[in-house]
């Protein structure tokens, strides 16, 4: 197999991963199993994520004439991650750090959840990026500084296992406020697991679904990433008042969750991808986390001990501390570490189109990346400590530039061997 059929089958499958995880593969078949029995009264569909516009016209396009009839909706979505819909209003706002039209669109989701009765359905279509899209903050809590103490924890590279602890014991919608809201209606939510695990509790901070974490942990995770916080959000987190609802709580007894799309999922179907190119498929798993590129080097290990014609895969989502004057990234730092680490074909990308702060999916190397790079004057060493890794790959014209997919089952690795 050539350099560019090598590349070319890696690409191909990052994209066989990314199609499974979209919308149109598998809602239509989740209405016809779930919706069988059609609700008396309103129907509210509601969402936030990445994927969730695609989710909601997909939805729609699957709904029995009967419930079109009666369907209303507000859906957030990341800016340029629209989608036409007929029934159901889709509002863009900023990703990852809140802006005042996601607060306005959350307000008016939490105001109509409570305004519906025992014979009501609520639709909840959840992905990726819906933690920070639906960014209701506790009355206690004062919008800036919720989007401050995010902003922090993104850059000292908290997990998002972290992150949403403390968002839910922030928020007024999280962690099944936004089911307890809706009782005594029926709350139905589909959703996209971008996280390690697919645990329906983190999938956007789970705000159909009971949550078993504590204001007090949520301390220590800001004292943990050294977060100084306002003396009124640390009173407001040593105050009953902003303790989540239990799975057990008579509140979320009427709301079920589906996970649709897993990271896993994805993986499997790249996996398919290889196998009919002829290499052995190996998953390494589909939750692995850390450093960039620390994990570059364990992966490293794992091809250099591996026989010809292997293909080592996995998914998660790790982190990247940055500390030089770069954009960060942990797909291109990841891919690029691991261009140091030997002579590997490699691609590593985000599902959802976006690695970082900037719309680039990721990038990929060859053997001969290094080589191409001292032949165009680029130190590759110096921009991996700047943290300048989309840097150096757009300066090699191997990145990964897809746009906004749509959809996010987390981060897709790939080597070929």
């Amino acid at each position: 197999m050539s350099p560019a059929e090598k590349i070319a089958l890696m690409r191909a499958m990052f994209d066989a991963a990314v199609s499974a995880a979209h919308p149109d593969n598998f809602i239509g078949d989740a209405v016809e199993k779930t919706l069988q029995a059609l609700p008396e009264g309103r129907v509210f569909v509601t969402g936030f994520g990445k994927a969730s516009a695609v989710m909601a016209r997909a939805f729609e396009a699957a709904a029995p004439d009967r419930l079109k009839a009666k369907m209303e909706g507000m859906v957030i979505v990341p800016d340029g991650h629209g989608s036409a819909c007929e029934y159901i209003q889709i509002i863009e706002a900023a990703h990852p750090v809140p802006d005042e039209r996601g607060l306005k669109a959350a307000e008016e989701i939490i105001q109509t959840a409570r305004q519906l009765g025992q014979d009501d359905l609520m639709v909840v279509l959840v992905s990726g990026g819906g933690s920070s899209l639906f960014c209701l903050p506790h009355r206690a809590i004062g919008f800036q500084i919720k989007q401050d103490i995010t902003s922090q924890l993104l850059h000292n590279g908290a997990p998002i296992d972290a992150m949403n602890c403390v968002r839910k014991h922030l928020s007024a919608g999280k962690g099944g406020q936004l089911a307890a809201a809706a009782y005594p209606a029926r709350t139905l939510s589909f959703a996209i697991s971008d996280v390690p695990g697919d645990g329906p509790a983190v999938i956007a901070s789970g705000p159909t679904v009971g949550d078993d974490s504590t204001a007090r942990q949520a301390l220590e995770i800001l004292a943990r990433y050294r977060i100084a916080v306002p003396k009124a959000v640390e009173a407001h987190l040593h105050s009953a008042d902003c303790e989540t609802p239990l799975a057990s709580d008579p509140l979320l007894s009427a709301s079920d969750m589906y996970v649709l799309a897993t990271p896993l999922k994805s993986l499997q179907a790249a996996a398919e991808i290889a196998r009919k190119a002829g290499y052995n498929p190996v998953i390494l798993g589909d939750a692995l986390e850390g450093e960039s590129r620390a994990l570059a080097a364990w992966m490293a290990q794992k091809a250099t001990a591996s026989p010809a014609k292997t293909a080592l895969i996995s998914g998660g989502e790790t982190t990247v501390i940055v500390t030089g004057k770069g954009k960060g990234g942990r797909n291109a730092e990841f891919i690029h570490a691991l261009a140091l680490c030997g002579s590997f074909y490699g691609l590593a990308a985000d599902t959802d189109g976006i690695d970082g702060a900037l719309p680039v999916a990721g990038a990929y190397i060859t053997p001969e990346t290094l080589s191409l790079a001292r032949t165009r004057g680029v130190d590759a060493q110096a921009m991996l400590e700047d943290n300048d890794s989309h840097g150096f790959f757009a300066a090699l014209d191997s990145q990964i530039i897809t746009g906004p997919t749509k959809t996010n089952v987390n981060d897709f690795r790939v080597i070929l061997t």
